[in-house]
Order: structure tokens, then sequence, then C-alpha cells
């Protein structure tokens, strides 16, 4: 991303340290599938429909994914895009497809506020609806993601004044929409100006099996007696209940919901898992709440593994809570001191109940880790169940190699970090880039970042679809360690990280430039076996829009 945002970041962990304050830019906060399955459990796994696939956010897709030949279609997620530095400091929402392939994309309107959903059909990108909100977004740093979830047939999406609006009949051309509120509808129709401006959605929303949703939210001013930013869950029938984040933490120097920290549910969905921090200070919790009654069941303390601080929670990160499949829970956060690491971060690990603190990985100021079973990586002969992919740059602009890579890490086994020394994750498989970096000429193998804040796994191909600020979209196939695949898409562009999708019919998703990319073809095996190599294997299509 580039000297000029690392700028920024530095800027804002500075000023959290000093408790700069100005109002209005308060920041806020595997197995392989089995295709013998009945219908609705078929439609379950093949739709995305929310954040990193699913409310564990594994990043998993149900649906083998096309070769990556050519450009079905292209739409802008980003209607005015804003370059400071000449970067692209946006954190786009992820698309969500429907079991009917219909995908739903978040757009940015304006400069900084101003959003819209477009449903279109996944075959060739045509419009099906579209829907405005009048959301703004919670500070004026780096947009956060406007995070909508599709969830029993409708479509939720963030509006003013914390408020949702939901839309009915996701896949047809007309449907109804309704506003609710987590603290009753009724009083944001008595003053939606105050509301309006005093209460801000801070996350991507998240859904649970039954329709009932969760998100963060940023209090600015006193819309009513007692509420303060915290979490907030609306049931299916649309009754609201919240919980600060200062009472779920019970440390009153914490104020706020992580910004754009999608919260995670349990396997069995009945805890939620988020983060909070201090507008002020370093330093948070990973809190693990009962889903029903929003009540903290346990929680832990955010620590550097190297150092011992408390690191910084940026609001410039959108990582979120990732659960294994066998309930462990990780996180990342920046260093402290940063940046001694590198600007890498570490991702946390804890268990389930958060009551024991476990090997971190190398890597996770700004990733959501994906879930890949191991049985998906051939050379893998270790006893761990599922390992995990991530992203793995080494930052030329502040200390590293510009060596950045993409890593599958065991999260049961270490070795010493090339850094510290401290046991971290082992690397079961690595790779860097190809695309030599221009701004480090003097630095051998440096290469454009990654610029994904989730990757899409597909166990069909034992491979992993992933996006780079080099403007092409890669396929790395597992059992080889080696990208079989290569499209670009645009020129490159130094860019917030952006998460990487797969479709109900295969269709691969990327977002590159504010724009969004759907990807696939078709092809035979190769003499490999390979489906999804074909002719196109360790080559660029260069197909451009």
């Amino acid at each position: 991303m580039g000297y000029p945002k690392r700028v920024a970041r530095y800027g804002e962990l500075l000023r959290g340290a000093v408790g700069f304050f100005v109002l209005f830019v308060v920041p806020v906060c595997a197995q392989e599938i089995p295709q013998g399955k009945n219908a609705d459990e078929r439609g379950k796994s093949e739709a995305w429909l929310s954040y990193a696939h699913d409310v564990q956010h594994t990043g998993i897709s149900g649906a083998a994914s096309q070769p990556l030949q050519k450009i079905h279609w292209t739409m802008p997620v980003d209607l005015n895009p804003q370059l400071p530095f000449g970067e692209l400091l946006t954190h786009y929402g992820s698309p969500l497809i429907t079991e009917e392939n219909t995908v739903i994309v978040p757009v940015k309107t304006g400069a900084f506020d101003g959003f819209r959903v477009e449903a279109r059909d996944g075959k060739d990108g045509s419009v099906k609806w579209i829907l405005d909100s009048d959301y703004s977004v919670p500070f004026a740093g780096f947009t956060p993601p406007f995070g909508s979830v599709v969830t029993k047939g409708r479509v939720v999406l963030p509006g003013t004044g914390g408020t949702v609006l939901v839309r009915d009949r996701v896949d047809e051309l007309h449907g109804k929409v309704t506003r609710l509120a987590f603290y009753g509808i009724e009083h944001f129709n008595a003053d939606p100006a105050t509301f309006a401006i005093d209460v801000r959605i801070n996350t991507p929303i998240t859904a649970d099996g039954e329709g009932n949703l969760f998100f963060g939210f940023n209090i600015v001013g006193v819309p009513l007696p007692g509420l303060e930013s915290g979490i907030a869950r609306i049931s299916r029938n649309g009754k609201g209940s919240w919980i600060s984040a200062t009472t779920a933490s019970g440390d009153p120097n914490i104020t706020k919901v992580n910004t754009s920290c999608a919260p995670a549910l349990s396997k069995d969905q009945h805890h939620l898992y988020v983060a909070v921090s201090s507008d002020f200070a370093p330093g948070g919790y990973l809190l693990e709440l009962d889903a029903r009654t929003l009540k903290t069941v346990n929680q832990v303390a955010l620590k550097d593994p190297q150092s011992g601080l408390d690191p910084f929670i940026s609001d410039s990160s959108s990582a979120t809570p990732t659960v294994g499949p066998d309930g462990d829970v990780y996180f990342g956060v920046l260093e402290d001191p940063f940046p001694g690491h590198h600007d890498r971060g570490w991702l946390l690990h804890f268990s389930a109940d958060l009551k024991q603190a476990k090997l971190p990985g190398g890597f996770g100021w700004d990733d959501t880790a994906s879930v890949v079973d191991a049985s998906l990586v051939k050379s893998y002969h270790g006893t761990s169940k599922y390992l995990l992919l991530t992203k793995y740059n080494d930052y030329a602009d502040l200390g590293g190699t510009g060596v950045n890579k993409i890593a599958i890490l065991d999260p049961n086994t270490s070795i010493p970090d090339f850094i510290y020394g401290n046991p971290v994750m082992n690397e079961v498989l690595t790779i860097a880039g190809r695309t030599p970096d221009p701004r480090f000429p003097f630095l051998p193998g440096a290469v454009r970042e990654w610029c994904i804040n989730t990757a899409a796994v597909d166990p069909f191909t034992k491979s992993v679809l992933v996006n780079s600020e080099d403007g092409k979209l890669y396929r790395w196939d597992l059992t080889k360690n080696r990208f079989s695949e290569v499209i670009t898409i645009t020129g490159g562009i130094l860019e917030a990280y952006t998460p990487t999708v797969i479709g109900t019919d295969g269709t691969v998703y990327a977002i590159n430039r504010g724009v969004l990319f759907a990807v696939g073809g078709s092809c035979e095996e190769d003499s490999e076996g390979d489906s999804h190599s074909c002719e196109q294997s360790e080559k660029d299509s260069s197909r451009r829009p």
C-alpha cells in the first residue's frame, strides 16, 4: 500500500497514543465439501452470503471456481474514487452471491459518503435492481467497507443513524424495503436528523442462520440517554438490543467496537466474537458474547506476543475474527512497538473460550485468515486437520525485504519468527508475488503487495484465488505450490485491501482500481488433470476492460 499509507496509519497510532481527538473523525472501530448434499445444504454452501463467505469467516467456497480465462463483465464499485498520494485508500464492501446467482455489489457513490447496492445477474452483469442507502461512514480516514449481508432471502445493508435497510425478495426485480433500528425505530422516526449525526454503524453486518443481525456501532453524541458505542443485535422479528463496548469488556477505557471488524459466530452460532478497543490508546479485548443476550461469556486482553505490550488496533485495518473448524479463534493486530515487526502485525490465536493464548502467526495487521483443509496441501504431512491462508507481506518502506508473499500456515507447529525469533506458526507453503516493485529497485526480490483482506479457498481445485496490487488475479495451486493461472485485470494501483469471492456458478470476483471484475471461462482438463489450468497455465490472459 505504499509509504504514504504507512505514514497515515503511523499518524493514526500517534494520535491514539496521545489521546488526540477531533469530533468529526472519531475512530470507531475444513474439509473438502462433498457434492451429495440435499438442495438446502447445497444452496447454503454454494452461496457467498456474507463477508468471507460465512459467519466463521472461513473463506471456503462451496462451488468449484471457473478457470481464469476471460473477464465476463465489470462494474465500478466506486463512482468517486479518492487517490491521496496516488493511493486508493478505500476498503470496499464484499460482493455477495445468492443461491440463484444474483450478485449483490456494494457501491460507493460519493467521495467519502454516499452508498448503494446493485443487484446484478451473475451470468452477464445485467442490473436487476438498485437500492440507495442514506448511510454515512463513521470517520473521514480510510473509508471503511459498506458491509451488507444476505439472509433468509433478504439483503440487509447499513442505513443512516445506526439503522439497517432490509430489502426482501433479493433475487427479484421488486421487493419491499423496511428500516429497522436496534434502539427502537420510534426513536429514529421522532428525530432522524439527530440520529443521523450521532449514530454510525462501523462494521459489516453479520447474520446467523435464523436471520438475527449483529454489527458494531459508534456514538458521537447523546441521541438517547445511556446509549453508548457498542455492538447491536436485531432479531429476525425486528426486536433490537445492544451492549456497550465498555460494559461488555468491563474496562472504562474501552470505547468502541473495532472499525470494520465484522462479528464472527461459533460453529453452533451460540457465541459471538468481536474485538473492542479505545479511541485514545493502544490495546483492546477479544470478546465472546452470548449470541442471544449479548452478555459477555469470556474475554481476553489482546497482547503483542513478542513484547507483551498492548498492540495497536488500527482503524485502517479490516481484520476480523476467523473461527476454525475446531473452534479456535484468530484475530490480527498491529505490533507494539510499531513498526518493529515491519508493520506486519501478528495473527493472534486463542482457544474457543479465549482462556488459552495459542501460537500466533507472523502477519495479521489487516487480514482475515482463511481456512484450508490440510488434505488440500499435498506436501503437508503434519497432524493439523486444517491450515490457515494469510497475506505475508514484508513491507520494504518500514524495514522489510519487500519480498511480499502469501502463506499457508500450520496453527499448531512453530518456527522462529524471521524478525524477532519468537515462535510463530510454521510456514507450510509460501509464494512470493511475481511483479517487481519499481519503488525498490535496490532490494532484490521486492515485489508488489498482495491486496486481499480475505481470500477465496477453492477445495474442489485445491487452490486459492488472490488479488494483487500489480493488477492481476492469481490462482495458487496448493498441490504444486505454483501460480497455475494469472489474468491481468488492470494496470495495478496502490490500494487498500479487497476481498476475493467465488460465485455460485464458479465465477471469480475481484476488485481492483475501484472496479469489480467477474472472471471465468471453460476448458478441458490438461494432461495432469488440472481442470483449471488449460492453456493459460503460467501465462497472463492480458484481457483488460
